[in-house]
C-alpha cells in the first residue's frame, strides 16, 4: 500500500462568460493550489478488480470518483491490473475546494506511474476531462490560467500567500446555481495581463457569489466576517470562503477567532502538485 496526496484549490476569482450550445458555461478563472491535502491510498492487484476500502457518506462506491478514474484508466490503456483504494478525507465535500476531482487526479496520476503505464500528462488529462471539469488542472499539476470549460490552462506564476478558508454548514449544488435565473452568464473576458497586474484587482470577483450568498445566509455570513481580514472571496459554487494573507502567524490568528458554528483550516499557497514529476 502507498499514500499520495491529493491537494485542494481554490478559485481566485470566477468569471462565467458565457453559454454553449450543449449546455456547458464558459469560464474564466485563476487556480491556486493549496497545501491541505485529502490522503490516497493504493494498493496494486492483479485481478484486475477495481475496490473501494473506505465507507464515505453519501458517495457510493459506484460513484466515487477514484474508482471512476481507476475504471477510465484500465479502460483507456486495456490493463487487467487492479487496485484498493483507501480515501482519507480531508478536503470539504462540496465547498468549491476540487476535493473529488483532485482525488480523481491523484488516482490517475499514481496508477500511471504503480501499473506502469507511461501514459504523458496529455493523454492523463484527456482521461481526466471525461470525469469532471476540474481533473484536468489537477492533473495538470500547476496554478493556472483557466478557460473554456475548464480545459484549457495556462500556467500562471502567484504569489506566495497564506489563506484562511471557512466552511459554513450547507451543501450548495452547483448544478442548481449555474442554473439560476440571477446568475451573471455574459462577463467581458479579461486578459492574464489584466490579472497579473495587482491594480486591476477590482475587475476580479466571482460571479456565482452573489446568487449564492442569496440562496445561503450562512455563506453570506461567513464571507462578511472574513471581509474584516481582508478582501475575502467564495471559492467555486461555495460554500467555502477565504481570505489571503502574508504569514502563517495571522492566518492562525484570524482562524482561531472564527465564529464557532464554522469549520476552518490554514494553508499555503503551492506552485506545483506533490505528484507534478509522477508525469511528463
Amino acid at each position: 500500500m502507498q499514500t499520495f496526496l491529493a491537494p485542494a484549490k481554490i478559485n481566485t476569482f470566477l468569471h462565467i462568460t458565457g453559454q454553449r450550445a450543449d449546455g456547458y458555461h464558459t469560464l474564466q478563472s485563476a487556480f491556486q493550489l493549496l497545501d491541505f491535502y485529502d490522503i490516497i491510498s493504493l494498493y496494486p492487484t492483479k485481478n484486475g478488480k477495481i475496490k473501494r476500502t473506505t465507507t464515505i457518506v453519501g458517495v457510493p462506491e459506484n460513484e466515487d470518483l477514484c474508482v471512476r478514474a481507476a475504471l477510465a484508466l484500465q479502460k483507456a490503456t486495456g490493463s487487467n491490473q487492479g487496485v484498493e483504494i483507501a480515501i482519507e478525507k480531508h478536503i470539504p465535500m462540496g465547498g468549491g475546494l476540487g476535493g473529488g476531482s483532485s482525488d480523481a487526479a491523484t488516482v490517475l496520476l499514481a496508477l500511471n506511474h504503480l501499473w506502469e503505464l507511461n501514459l504523458n500528462r496529455q493523454a492523463l488529462i484527456e482521461i481526466g476531462l471525461q470525469l469532471g471539469a476540474d481533473v484536468p488542472f489537477f492533473i495538470f499539476g500547476q496554478n493556472a490560467w483557466v478557460e473554456g470549460i475548464g480545459e484549457k490552462l495556462t500556467p500562471l506564476s502567484l504569489p506566495t500567500q497564506f489563506y484562511v478558508v471557512l466552511t459554513p454548514q450547507v451543501h450548495v449544488s452547483t448544478a442548481k446555481i449555474f442554473a439560476h435565473s440571477g446568475l451573471t452568464k455574459d462577463t467581458k473576458p479579461l486578459k492574464i495581463a489584466d490579472f497579473s497586474n495587482g491594480t486591476n484587482s477590482n475587475l476580479f470577483r466571482n460571479d456565482l457569489e452573489n446568487v449564492v450568498c442569496k440562496e445561503f445566509k450562512a455563506v453570506a455570513s461567513a464571507l462578511e466576517w472574513l471581509n474584516q481580514h481582508g478582501q475575502a472571496r467564495m471559492s467555486g459554487s461555495g460554500a467555502s470562503v477565504f481570505v489571503a494573507v502574508d504569514s502563517l502567524t495571522k492566518a492562525k490568528s484570524i482562524l482561531a477567532q472564527k465564529p464557532a458554528n464554522i469549520s476552518g483550516f490554514v494553508a499555503k499557497s503551492l506552485n506545483k502538485h506533490p505528484l507534478f514529476e509522477l508525469a511528463e
